[in-house]
């Protein structure tokens, strides 16, 4: 592998772990980039697991660490989400671009409702969050779309916690980061055991993950809600522009990758 290409893969991946880690959407970027330089979409859709599970980690160790979040409620959040994300990894055999198209864009504008519109906060970070029975039933199903789909999945958690769990967005970002930490693995494993899986775009790639999650979590806590709200409408917007079309994020990483050869 070119030099230049493991820059682009440390430098892409530090941005992908800053976005994922405040906000979500970072996958696609991901994605179209493996795609750009090759990669089949189910080999791109496995190895993009392994920054996915490495940023999660980083930041989940540093948002504990800061106490972001209660790790009970972590842990409680994150059964379902495994149950889910097991049996939607069985049935992942092949993914409908219409139906992926249509639910993610339904998940960007209702959480660009939500930000735009929408500025009551019931809890502060730290305050005693109380889960229901139907919050497990949401992130169940958030659980199979993970493993079915996976990208846009953090948004879908933003979704929940933010519109139903009245949850404030710094907490928020955190359960998401540990719910989909420990939910990844189990997909990780069937990427593996079916040899999808690209170690040598996925671990350079990985390393740059961990770098923009360790400086997200880091300092998320310290740059408030109000940048971080900021910071997720403008990456939703982005999303967004290139879900329906009016920009291309496989096209500008195509042509970033031609300048450097």
């Amino acid at each position: 592998m070119d030099w230049h290409i493991v820059v682009i893969l440390l430098v892409s991946g530090t941005l992908v772990g800053i976005i994922n880690t405040l906000a979500g959407g970072g996958s696609i970027i991901t994605m179209t980039m493996f795609m750009a330089f090759g990669l089949p979409i189910n080999v791109a859709n496995g190895t993009n697991r392994i920054a996915v599970l490495l940023q999660n980690l980083t930041a989940s160790i540093t948002f504990l660490r800061k106490k972001t979040f209660d790790l009970k409620h972590g842990l409680l959040l994150s059964v379902p989400v495994i149950a889910g994300n097991i049996a939607g990894s069985f049935v992942a055999s092949y993914i409908n671009e219409w139906v992926f198209k249509i639910c993610f864009g339904v998940i960007l504008l209702v959480i660009m409702v939500y930000l735009l519109l929408d500025t009551r906060i019931k809890l502060k970070a730290g305050d005693r969050l109380e889960i229901k029975p139907i919050h497990y039933l949401w992130f169940l199903l958030i659980g199979f779309y993970g493993g079915y789909i996976y990208i846009g999945i953090g948004y879908l958690i933003l979704a929940i916690a933010l519109w139903i769990m009245r949850i404030d967005i710094v907490t928020a970002n955190a359960i998401k980061g540990f719910v989909i930490f420990v939910a990844t693995p189990f997909s990780l494993i069937v990427f593996m055991l079916n040899g999808q899986i690209d170690y040598l775009f996925g671990l350079p790639h990985g390393v740059g993950n961990i770098i923009g999650s360790f400086l997200a979590s880091h300092y998320a806590v310290n740059w408030g809600k109000g940048f971080i709200k900021a910071f997720t409408l403008i990456i939703v917007l982005i999303c967004f522009a290139d879900l329906v079309g009016l920009i291309s994020l496989h096209d500008i990483f195509y042509s970033m990758m031609k300048v450097c050869e």
